[in-house]
C-alpha cells in the first residue's frame, strides 16, 4: 500500500468526503460496505501507512496498533466516545486524538424520548400487530402501557438521569413536557445539576434508582461506569419502572438486565448500545417487555453529516500539524513526543 495522507476506515457520510475532497488531500476510504467492518491486518496496514487516521467507534486503536504507526500524525474519531481508543498511549507517543463531541446531543436526546415513550406505550409489539394481521377488534385490555404523563390520577411520574452532562441535561428539558419530576445523579457534575432549577440533585444511585419511573443513562464510559447497572441496581428499581440506555453497552449488565426482564424486578428496558456491540446477549430478542435498537442515537441526516464534517476537519488540522479544535488530549501539543513526530514528518 503506497502512502497516503488520510486514511479512512470506513465510509462517512458524504459531507465529510466533500470537504477532503475540497482540501485537495489524498484519502482512502478502507470499506465501502454499511455493514462489513475493517479486517486488522488492513486497519494495522492502512495506519501505518498514513499521516492521519479518520477512524470509525467500530475500530479498535490500541497501543499496539499506534506503536507501529511512525508516520501517524493524528486520530480524527467520528464519534462523541473515544473508548475505542487508548488516549494514554496516543499521549505518551505524540499522536492527538479528536472527537465530534455537542452536534448529537439533541438528536441523542430525541431518540432517548423516542425509546422511552416506545418501551413504555409498547409501539413496537402494536405495530408488529397491525403489520402481521391480527387487529380484529378494539379491546379495552388491548397493549396497556404506562403513562409519562400524570395520567388519570394526576401523579407526577419520577425520570431519573443518570449521568448529568450534555446529553442528560438535554433529555432533562424534555421531561418538561411532561410534566414529570426529574431528579439526576452524577458525581463528577453535581454542580450543573445543582444549577439547574427543574432537576433534583441525589446523592447516589440508588437514590434515583429507588424513586424512579423511568431510568435513563447518560454516563461515559470508564471502569467506574462498567457495569454500573447490574442485580443489585436493577433490584432497587420499582417493579413498574423502565430502563434506558443510549450511552454505552458496558454500562449495564446485560446478563443480570435478562434476568431482571424475565422475573419481573422492571417492567422493561430499551436498548440502544449493547455490552459486546453488535452482538446482544441472546434471550433478549425473545423477551416481550424490550425495545432492542441498532446504536442509531445520532441517526439523522443532519447530525452525522455535521459529525463527519467535524471529523473531517479534526483530520485536515492533524495532517496540517495545527491543533484540533476538537482534541481530547490537548495536553499532547506540548510535548516532546509530538514535537519528534511532527520533526520526523516534514524531514
Amino acid at each position: 500500500m503506497p502512502p497516503m495522507q488520510i486514511f479512512v476506515t470506513r465510509k462517512i457520510p458524504a459531507p465529510g468526503l466533500e470537504i477532503l475532497r475540497a482540501a485537495k488531500v489524498e484519502f482512502q476510504v478502507a470499506q465501502e460496505q454499511e455493514n462489513a467492518g475493517l479486517d486488522p491486518a488492513e486497519l494495522a496496514a492502512g495506519t501505518g501507512q498514513s499521516s492521519v487516521l479518520l477512524s470509525l467507534l467500530t475500530e479498535k486503536i490500541d497501543r499496539r496498533l499506534l506503536e507501529s504507526a511512525p508516520r501517524l500524525l493524528g486520530v480524527a474519531n467520528m464519534a462523541v466516545g473515544f473508548d475505542n481508543i487508548d488516549i494514554d498511549a496516543a499521549t505518551e507517543l505524540g499522536i492527538p486524538v479528536s472527537n465530534t463531541p455537542g452536534v448529537l446531543t439533541e438528536s441523542t436526546a430525541d431518540l432517548t424520548w423516542a425509546m422511552l415513550l416506545g418501551v413504555a406505550r409498547r409501539i413496537p409489539q402494536a405495530h408488529r400487530y397491525m403489520c402481521n394481521g391480527e387487529y380484529k377488534l378494539w379491546g379495552p385490555n388491548l397493549f396497556l402501557g404506562s403513562d409519562l404523563g400524570p395520567g388519570p390520577d394526576g401523579r407526577r411520574k419520577v425520570l431519573g438521569i443518570v449521568g448529568y452532562g450534555r446529553i442528560g441535561a438535554a433529555v432533562a428539558r424534555r421531561a418538561q413536557g411532561f410534566d414529570m419530576r426529574v431528579i439526576a445523579y452524577d458525581p463528577h457534575n453535581s454542580a450543573g445539576i445543582a444549577a439547574d432549577p427543574q432537576v433534583e440533585g441525589m446523592g447516589d444511585l440508588n437514590e434515583v434508582l429507588r424513586a424512579a419511573d423511568f431510568v435513563s443513562l447518560h454516563p461515559l464510559l470508564s471502569p467506574e461506569t462498567r457495569h454500573l447497572i447490574s442485580t443489585d441496581e436493577l433490584r432497587a428499581m420499582q417493579p413498574g419502572a423502565f430502563l434506558i440506555n443510549a450511552s454505552r453497552g458496558p454500562v449495564v449488565d446485560e446478563a443480570a438486565l435478562l434476568l431482571a426482564l424475565r422475573e419481573g424486578w422492571i417492567a422493561g428496558a430499551a436498548l440502544d448500545v449493547y455490552e459486546r456491540e453488535p452482538e446482544m446477549l441472546a434471550g433478549l430478542e425473545s423477551l416481550p417487555n424490550v425495545l432492542l435498537l441498532p446504536h442509531i442515537a445520532s441517526a439523522t441526516w443532519d447530525t452525522r453529516g455535521r459529525m463527519a464534517s467535524m471529523a473531517a476537519e479534526n483530520a485536515l488540522c492533524h495532517l496540517r500539524g495545527q491543533v484540533a479544535p476538537n482534541a481530547v488530549n490537548g495536553e499532547v501539543y506540548a510535548s516532546d513526543a509530538y514535537r519528534a513526530r511532527q520533526a520526523r514528518q516534514s524531514s
